[in-house]
């Protein structure tokens, strides 16, 4: 029978699920990174990453209806966390919109579904399944510590070359520079939360198990943007 990690032994054990799984790694973000992609190609990923973030308020949102009352720091963090999502000075949506235009593609064609890939569909369904089903504090490990808390280290690869390669401007790129502070945030207090109220062997194994699975569901999702938009022209696949 699995016994019960301290706080130390679990945080580690929860980094270690996301290892060797990191979607900064993945072949999308490798070129890049490279600068190896082209404006249509960040297009094309802006049409799937709206499917699967614009979303992120809903998600959160079947979590707090699942958040007991006495767990007020998930419910003050899940609130939040919503809020900057949809209420604050700008939606972040509002800012990859922003960005989509500058690579050439519009609005109407970010809001539109049937320009998402099939691996993007399967990651937006899973985490309305997660946040819908799973206890609150096994899905806020899927939701922010598998797949949020990955998005600092991915946007810190990514902006740069944004800049210094690709020519896009500061204004521009304000969805990336932003989420590199929010989300630093946002993960720890989701890594806390988990922490504080995974509090049995069973849960805190339900959390590993789910934020290795958010992880690959991450990592296969960046990997097939690669797939799908820019090996055809790279490689000629």
């Amino acid at each position: 029978m699995p016994k019960l990690l301290n706080k130390d032994e679990f945080r580690a054990a929860l980094e270690d699920a996301i290892k060797g799984r990191e979607a900064k790694n993945a072949s999308f973000s490798q070129a890049w990174a490279n600068g190896e992609l082209q404006r249509h190609h960040f297009a094309r990923w802006a049409e799937n990453h709206y499917h699967y973030v614009g979303p992120f308020a809903d998600y959160l949102g079947y979590i707090y209806a699942n958040t007991p009352d006495h767990a007020t720091d998930a419910k003050d963090f899940l609130l939040q966390n919503m809020y900057e999502e949809e209420l604050s000075d700008i939606r972040h949506t509002d800012l990859l919109i922003r960005f989509a235009e500058a690579c050439g593609t519009t609005k109407e064609r970010i809001h539109d579904p049937s320009n998402m890939n099939a691996v993007t569909r399967g990651l937006q369904g899973w985490c309305y399944a997660v946040a819908m089903r799973e206890h609150f504090a096994v899905a806020t490990a899927a939701l922010v510590v598998g797949l949020e808390s990955q998005v600092p280290s991915i946007y810190r690869k990514q902006l740069p070359p944004l800049i210094e390669k690709y020519g896009f401007t500061e204004e521009e790129v304000e969805f990336f520079d932003l989420h590199i502070t929010s989300d630093e945030v946002h993960g720890e207090r989701g890594y806390q939360i988990v922490l504080e109220h995974a509090n049995t062997p069973e849960l805190q194994q339900k959390c590993l198990d789910i934020v290795r699975a958010g992880a690959e569901m991450r990592f296969s999702y960046t990997k097939a943007l690669f797939d799908t938009y820019v090996a055809p022209d790279l490689l000629g696949v």
